[in-house]
C-alpha cells in the first residue's frame, strides 16, 4: 500500500467531515427518478443541480433541449480567464423507467448503496460537486479552471448535448468523465469502443406462397444470406464485433415475403477499423436476382483510443492515486460514452466514478466507502498542472 500524501490526507479529512452531506446529496439524486425520455423529470433534477452549483459560487445555467431535458453548464463566477479550462462531464439520465424505486428502492446493505442510477451515474455527479466543494472551501489553488457539463441524454446517444461537448472539448486542456469505472476493483477507462448502427433493408416481390411461389422473390431468404455475410465480419482479435440485433420481414405466412429488415450493431477499437467495417457493410451485394438491397447508417460514436495525450492523463491519475494509497489500473470498455467525443479533441479520462456493479441491472450498487475515495482522487486530478496536450 502506498503512503498517503499530506495534501491527499487534508482532502480526505475535508470529505470525511462532509460524508453525511455527500450521502444525502446522492440519496436526493437517486430518489429523483430521471428516465432519459421524461423531459419534466430531467428539468427537475437539472434545476436542483443548478441551485446547488449556484450556492457553491458557480455561474450555472440549465439549457433545455428540444426533445430532451437539455444540459447544465456551470463554471466558477470568479474564474481566472487567463487559465485554461478542464471539463467535468456527467449525465443525470438513467435507463430506469419511472416507478422503478417501488420495486428497487434506495437501500444501504453491507457497505453497499443500492438503487436505480446510483452507479450509472449519480455517484459520479456527487463526486463532481464535492470535489469542487473541497477545492473552493479548503481553499485549494487551481491552474486549470473547472467547467461542468451535466447532460440528460447520454443513455440515448447524447444526440442533443454532443454539440456543446464538442465545442468545449475543442478549447479544453483535458476532460474528466465521471462514468462508472470498470469492474469491482474500479479500473479507469482509457479506451472505449466506437459504436455504429446500420439498417439493412431488402425489397423482394410478393406472391402467393401456394399458387404462385415462383413468381415471388423472398426478401427474408435474401436477408438470411446477408446475415451470414455480416456474421463473418466479426474479428474479435481486432476488437471488431458485428451483431445482427433485430430482424423483421414479411406480411403473412402464405405470402412470399416482399420485404425484410435487419438492424446491426457494430463496435470497433479504432477509427481505422471503423472506416474498414463501414466500407464492408456498405458494399454488401444481393445474392438473389432482382432484389433491391439498401444499407443505411454508420459509426455514430467514434472510438476513444489510447492516444498519447490520453495516456499522459492516465499516468497523472495513476500518480495521484498513489497519493491516496491506491494502485489504479486502466482498462478498455466495450460501450461508449461522452468520452468518445471529448477524446477527439482533448486529453480524456473516463471511468472516474465510484466502484460498484450492476449498470442497467437490478442489482445496481456502489461501494459506500469508495465514494469518498474516488471524490478525493478527482479533487487531486483537478489540482494538477495543465497537460501538454501532445
Amino acid at each position: 500500500m502506498n503512503k498517503v500524501s499530506h495534501r491527499a490526507a487534508e482532502i480526505q479529512n475535508f470529505l470525511k467531515a462532509h460524508e453525511d452531506e455527500m450521502r444525502q446529496f446522492l440519496q436526493d439524486l437517486v430518489t429523483m427518478e430521471t428516465p432519459s425520455h421524461k423531459i419534466e423529470a430531467q428539468h427537475i433534477i437539472l434545476e436542483v443541480l443548478r441551485e446547488r452549483f449556484e450556492a457553491l459560487g458557480f455561474y450555472a445555467v440549465h439549457f433545455p433541449g428540444k426533445k430532451t431535458g437539455g444540459y447544465l453548464y456551470a463554471r466558477p463566477t470568479d474564474r481566472d480567464k487567463s487559465l485554461p479550462i478542464q471539463l467535468l462531464i456527467g449525465h443525470c439520465d438513467t435507463v430506469w423507467p419511472a416507478g422503478t424505486l417501488e420495486e428497487m428502492p434506495l437501500s444501504y446493505e453491507k457497505g453497499k448503496i443500492k438503487g436505480p442510477g446510483v452507479y450509472d451515474m449519480k455517484a459520479g455527479l456527487t463526486q463532481i460537486f464535492y470535489a469542487l466543494a473541497a477545492i473552493r472551501s479548503m481553499p485549494l489553488p487551481v491552474s486549470v479552471e473547472p467547467v461542468v457539463v451535466i447532460n440528460s441524454d447520454e443513455e440515448i446517444g447524447s444526440w442533443e448535448s454532443t454539440g456543446i461537448i464538442k465545442r468545449l472539448s475543442r478549447i479544453a486542456n483535458r476532460a474528466f468523465i465521471l462514468e462508472p469505472p470498470l469492474g469491482l476493483d474500479g479500473k479507469l477507462k482509457t479506451a472505449r469502443k466506437g459504436i455504429g448502427r446500420f439498417t439493412i433493408t431488402v425489397k423482394g416481390k410478393a406472391a402467393h406462397a401456394g399458387l404462385d411461389p415462383t413468381k415471388g422473390i423472398n426478401a427474408i431468404v435474401e436477408l438470411s444470406h446477408q446475415v451470414q455475410e455480416l456474421f463473418a465480419m466479426n474479428d474479435h482479435e481486432r476488437g471488431i464485433t458485428v451483431n445482427v440485433g433485430t430482424i423483421e420481414g414479411g406480411i403473412s405466412p402464405n405470402t412470399v415475403a416482399p420485404m425484410s429488415k435487419a438492424v446491426v450493431d457494430v463496435r470497433v477499437l479504432s477509427e481505422k477499423d471503423g472506416d474498414f467495417i463501414t466500407e464492408k457493410i456498405r458494399n454488401l451485394k444481393p445474392q438473389l436476382d432482382d432484389v433491391q438491397l439498401n444499407v443505411e447508417g454508420g459509426i455514430g460514436r467514434p472510438p476513444m483510443e489510447k492516444t498519447p495525450r490520453n495516456q499522459e492523463l492516465w499516468r497523472i491519475a495513476r500518480f495521484q492515486g498513489k497519493q491516496l494509497g491506491l494502485n489504479l489500473e486502466q482498462a478498455t470498455a466495450g460501450g461508449g460514452s461522452d468520452a468518445n467525443t471529448t477524446s477527439l479533441y482533448t486529453a480524456s479520462l473516463d471511468g472516474l466514478g465510484t466502484p460498484g456493479d450492476g449498470a442497467h441491472a437490478l442489482h445496481e450498487f456502489i461501494f459506500e466507502k469508495k465514494l469518498l475515495e474516488r471524490t478525493a482522487l478527482l479533487t487531486l486530478l483537478l489540482l494538477t498542472e495543465p497537460t501538454n496536450g501532445a
